[in-house]
């Protein structure tokens, strides 16, 4: 075999990318979509020269190898489960799984049956985390010492037509909806965290829409809407995490990496593109970069990746294991702030394999977006 075929499950907005994106790999081969909405999926497929499904048919078609799991994250698990029994690998939007408990769930399942998971975010892949990382593994800012990691906004419900999901909710809040692209970043780069300790609070009981048909309507707001804390990472570096839906504006950059030789800035982890710097006696000094897939948005490269590595049978990076290690993050930052005590992880992961330029030598690359 030298192609898979892919059926995406979740014909939401984040879906479009992604079918734009699986067209690019020769490792993949879009055979269906569907979603409970069938209007959704309909929508989708005519656009695309697809074909629209239910998502139980989806999961009986025998030419269905990987199944894209972009549906809500509190349907993560069900949807999840049911393509592996169905003998599919899966590759899920983030977070994998919206507990710790259900996670396991997942990467149990997959194991019992031989069958991979992997899951976004993928951005770790791109240039400016893959030039991050040589730039760490050459030993250009010694020893890994401390950090920072910011992730701040005033909130989904300014430009988002239905957030709701984001403020109520398992897996609701900033924590479970953008921190895993500010976790698997430093993951990448440092290895698995040992322990965390967090505070959090929730500046509002309600929130209002300000755009779309539901403008000027009040949701509840359940979730922890500021998460602060620190992750101190198995070599001895102790990082700084905010992600907030309370902040109106601020001026640290996303991710900061300081050494016993230098500093480094490194871009928005929910990108792909951006431009590294370095410390040096200078003052900051932009790193040159050779890597691969600079654009943009080059989402769907984790799932091109994990086709790739069960073509060529070899671990995937955006692995399973790497994503159940973030969400454990996520769930002890969150355990930390209720119980006012330091949590030690239960789980581990490896760092994935860097992705050196040219490394994935059955991939093409897109053209920057």
């Amino acid at each position: 075999m030298s192609t898979l075929g892919l059926g995406i499950i979740g014909c939401g907005f984040i879906s479009e990318i992604y079918l734009k994106n699986a067209r690019l790999f020769p490792q993949l081969d879009l055979r269906a979509v569907a979603d409970l909405n069938a209007d959704a999926a309909g929508a989708k497929a005519a656009a695309h020269g697809t074909t629209a499904l239910t998502p139980e048919a989806l999961l009986a078609r025998d030419d269905i190898d990987i199944v894209l799991n972009l549906t809500v994250p509190a349907a993560h698990l069900s949807v999840g489960l049911a393509a592996l029994q169905a003998g599919k690998h899966v590759f899920s939007e983030k977070p994998l799984a919206v507990s710790l408990d259900d996670g396991k769930r997942l990467a149990e399942a997959a194991d019992q049956r031989g069958l991979r998971i992997g899951c976004a975010p993928d951005t770790f892949l791109g240039a400016s985390h893959q030039t991050s990382r040589a730039v760490l593994d050459a030993g250009r800012i010694g020893q890994p010492v401390a950090g920072t990691a910011m992730m701040m906004v005033a909130g989904h419900e300014r430009w988002h037509p239905n957030p709701d999901f984001y403020y109520a909710g398992p897996g609701a809040g900033p924590l479970y909806d953008m921190g895993p692209y500010y976790i698997t970043a430093m993951v990448n780069l440092l290895g698995p965290v040992r322990a965390v300790s967090g505070m959090a609070s929730r500046l509002r009981a309600s929130r209002t829409i300000a755009s779309g048909p539901r403008a000027g309507e009040s949701i509840p707001v359940d979730a922890m809407t500021h998460v602060a804390g620190v992750m101190e990472f198995e070599n001895g570096a102790l990082i700084q995490i905010a992600t907030s839906f309370d902040v109106p504006a601020h001026g640290h950059t996303p991710l900061e990496l300081y050494g016993t030789a230098a500093s480094m800035k490194i871009p928005d982890p929910n990108r792909f593109d951006g431009q590294v710097m370095l410390s040096g006696p200078d003052g900051w000094q932009a790193v040159p970069s050779d890597h691969d897939f600079g654009g943009d948005n080059h989402r769907a490269l984790g799932l091109a990746d994990m086709a790739d590595a069960i073509l060529t049978d070899r671990p995937h990076r955006a692995s399973g294991d790497l994503a159940l290690h973030v969400l454990d993050v996520i769930a002890s930052l969150l355990q930390s702030a209720r119980t006012d005590r330091t949590v030690t992880l239960t789980s581990t992961c490896a760092r994935p394999e860097p992705m050196r330029a040219g490394a994935l030598t059955h991939l093409t690359a897109p053209e920057a977006a």
